[in-house]
């Protein structure tokens, strides 16, 4: 629901964080940023918080994503 609200998922947000900071000098990893957004290591958020998404919700955020997220 978060991403069809908001057009970008965790992840993206996650990547903008890591470009932002290795901007600025500061060395961040994809594991590191993850962390960061979702306040744990993001292997574990997915064994306790991650389902499958239904096609519908699926179809939606298709329909939102912003251009940059589409790789």
């Amino acid at each position: 629901d978060l991403m069809n609200l908001s057009g970008f998922c965790r992840n993206c947000l996650a990547n903008w964080y890591r470009d932002a900071a290795n901007e600025k000098g500061v060395d961040l990893s994809k594991e590191a940023s993850r962390e960061i957004v979702y306040g744990m290591p993001y292997e574990t958020w997915k064994e306790k918080h991650q389902k499958e998404a239904s096609a519908e919700k699926l179809a939606r955020f298709e329909e939102v994503r912003p251009p940059e997220s589409r790789d």
